[in-house]
């Protein structure tokens, strides 16, 4: 059945674990080639069933449309871009990337595809795959995010190593790492195409998903620039700090009460969140005045 549906139109509703996958690679090779086989780190055909799919491949929906589109295209000029495996057990491989050119070929009808058969770890499998995929065209910003924190945690990389080998500048891998701390509806608004990667930046800077939502809703409806978003983040943060009650920790809660109970009136400890604040003692007349000045001299 094909699937007519824009790239940016998919959303999120296939759930993150599809974006991010659920098995646990390790840093073991998978067992040599036996002599007989083919060496590795170097080109040759195989039988286009013997390779097995990607245990980790971060990509799990393939448009039909567009892999028909490729399989007419390698029917007439044939694999321009082998595929990249390593070899597995029982004489066969294990795919590490070119998911989409190994389908278009069987759709082809090929017995046999170009590949490069290279020594590789669980884990080069994982990066190498996430890599990859980043490279697509049709990826929206919360996928191409999903992917540099995957990246991140699971390949055990620094930024500067993750911008080496993305070849993307740190403060462009750190804005598409911010839009993950944006509230699921924004980010599904982003999935849509509905809000730019401009105008999700400028609401990465809210920290509430109420107002995040609030004003993605209304960029979308008004049809604001980024820069008027910029602006309307601007004073809804403003104004959110402003409203903002710092709750006061239990323990400092606990000796509110102690000097409640030992001066013998109503206390109360304010405190913003830099940790300043003051702590005021009531009182209702000139007598109790003098009797709290006089404990407080005593």
């Amino acid at each position: 059945m094909t699937n007519n549906k824009n790239p940016k139109q998919r959303g999120m509703g296939r759930g993150l674990d599809a974006i991010l996958g659920i098995s646990n690679p390790d840093n073991s090779i998978v067992s040599r080639q036996s002599p007989s086989r083919i060496k590795e780190n170097e080109f040759t055909e195989i039988n286009i069933n013997l390779i097995d799919a990607n245990p980790w491949q971060p990509r799990n929906d393939f448009e039909d449309e567009a892999l028909q589109e490729l399989c007419l295209s390698i029917k007439e000029h044939g694999l321009i871009q082998p595929v990249t495996v390593r070899s597995a057990k029982n004489g066969r491989y294990q795919l590490i990337a070119g998911e989409r050119r190994l389908r278009a070929c069987k759709m082809a009808g090929f017995t046999a595809i170009a590949a490069y058969i290279r020594s590789a770890s669980d884990m080069q499998m994982l990066e190498m795959g996430l890599i990859e995929n980043i490279q697509r065209k049709d990826l929206n910003p919360i996928e191409i995010a999903l992917s540099f924190q995957r990246l991140i945690n699971e390949c055990n990389l620094k930024q500067e190593e993750l911008s080496a080998k993305v070849a993307k500048s740190r403060p462009v891998i750190t804005n598409y790492l911010r839009l993950l701390k944006l509230c699921t509806p924004v980010q599904q608004y982003i999935c849509e195409g509905k809000i730019s990667m401009g105008h999700a930046k400028a609401l990465a800077g809210i920290t509430d998903g109420d107002i995040q939502k609030t004003l993605a809703e209304k960029i979308i409806s008004m049809g604001l620039s980024v820069r008027q978003a910029e602006e309307m983040a601007k004073k809804a943060g403003t104004s959110a700090l402003k409203k903002t009650k710092i709750k006061l920790p239990a323990h400092f809660v606990g000796e509110e009460k102690k000097l409640a109970a030992q001066y013998k009136t109503k206390v109360n400890i304010k405190r913003n969140i830099k940790g300043k604040g003051s702590i005021n003692l009531h009182f209702s007349s000139d007598n109790e005045l003098e009797r709290l000045l006089f404990q407080l001299t005593k």
